[in-house]
């Protein structure tokens, strides 16, 4: 029984990585920062009937990562439908490029990108004619 319920983004700026993820993902926010005891905001990523999971922007307690750095914890993959509108989100809501789209071959379309506050993540197109 060690199956992921919940997970937190560590962030510097909530505003601008709430305008981030909810312009890129479509995610909405509820604040919990009564209960939290700091500023942290639920993030609701889709409706009770699709799989996934829920999770929280959280105020970064410590130094931002260096760039360039290794990834030093979990990095979570956002499935989507349409990886090159997504890209195209990511980038305009000042997002960058950290690991270019690429295959994994007869499964999906794979890359990984840098948010506003410097965390890894990944997005995944499911495609069985990935090559």
């Amino acid at each position: 029984m060690g199956r992921i319920v919940h997970f937190e983004i560590h962030v510097d700026d909530m505003d601008r990585a709430k305008h981030f993820y909810g312009e890129v993902f479509g995610w909405t926010f509820e604040d919990w920062s009564d209960f939290a005891g700091m500023p942290y905001l639920g993030a609701v990523t889709g409706g009770e009937d699709t799989p996934g999971i829920n999770g929280a922007l959280m105020k970064r307690q410590g130094p931002s990562p260096e760039p360039n750095q290794p990834v030093s914890g979990y990095t979570c993959t956002m499935g989507v439908e349409d990886y090159g509108a997504i890209e195209a989100k990511i980038l305009k809501n000042g997002g960058e490029v950290a690991l270019p789209k690429y295959a994994l071959p007869g499964m999906a379309w794979q890359g990984y990108y840098k948010d506003t506050e410097g965390n890894i993540f990944g997005i995944h197109q499911p495609d069985e004619n990935a090559k």
